[in-house]
């Protein structure tokens, strides 16, 4: 047998249980993770070439306040090369998990009411079933992660199944191709109710850098009611969790 191959074996003897502890404790994000942009304001001298190389419109500049959509963002770090006076950052956040303008607030009783109803019927599991609409399969990828040793996301009562009968969760990826729409609508109406929506990433929530496409909508809100929204291109495991965990109200939302 190979060393290397032999090492692999034996590392996780050594070092133990690697698990991520997320999130019950804080993402231990590599410091190389992209996140969303920040502003200096005390450095920014208003020249807004931030907001002219945005492939996405992500950024505006209103009166010297400088504002990003999460949603819109596709971290591609355009803003922070493009900024003559160096006042855009690459030191922000991850952009967290928000539920969509329009939708119930957190603290109303309709939505306490639908926490209930989602908690008596799912308990403390959450069957997911992943719909891809047209992505670039980045996000694809994250999700795929959510079942390594590290991630684990069984580890929450959270599991993938194979089909939307079965599912109490959709998950979904991609702008929302034209010649997806259908097998959404089938897929979501083939779901039990309550039956809880996902949107992740930026194309999505936005349609991203297809934005504006005749071969797709900007995101899949046009076709499918959102509950909860995964901003990223791509966003990491650990936001995607978040927004499992969002949507069955067993994660507070962002405020």
């Amino acid at each position: 047998m190979p060393l290397d191959v032999l090492r692999r074996i034996l590392d996780p003897l050594r070092t133990g249980i690697v698990t991520s502890r997320y999130p019950a404790e804080p993402a231990l994000l590599a410091p190389a993770a992209r996140r969303l942009p920040v502003v200096d304001a005390a450095r920014c001298d208003g020249d807004a070439s931030c907001v002219g190389v945005c492939p996405t419109g992500a950024i505006t500049l209103n009166e010297g306040v400088w504002t990003v959509d999460a949603g819109r963002c596709v971290l591609c770090d355009a803003c922070v090369d493009a900024c003559p006076a160096g006042a855009v950052g690459r030191l922000g956040s991850p952009a967290p998990a928000y539920r969509p303008a329009g939708a119930a607030d957190p603290a109303s009783a309709a939505a306490e009411r639908l926490r209930v109803a989602v908690a008596a019927k799912l308990g403390r599991s959450l069957h997911v079933r992943h719909l891809d609409a047209g992505s670039c399969n980045g996000c694809d990828w994250e999700i795929a992660a959510l079942l390594n040793p590290y991630h684990d996301v069984q580890r929450l009562g959270i599991d993938f199944v194979a089909s939307p009968r079965h599912a109490d969760l959709l998950l979904v990826t991609g702008i929302m191709s034209r010649n997806l729409r259908e097998a959404a609508l089938r897929t979501y109406d083939s779901m039990a109710e309550p039956r809880l929506v996902v949107a992740v990433g930026a194309c999505a929530i936005s349609g991203g850098v297809f934005a504006g496409s005749p071969e797709g909508d900007d995101g899949i809100a046009g076709t499918l009611p959102v509950d909860v929204l995964v901003p990223g291109c791509p966003p990491r495991p650990e936001s995607i969790v978040e927004g499992l965990l969002l949507a069955v109200g067993r994660r507070p939302a962002a405020s």
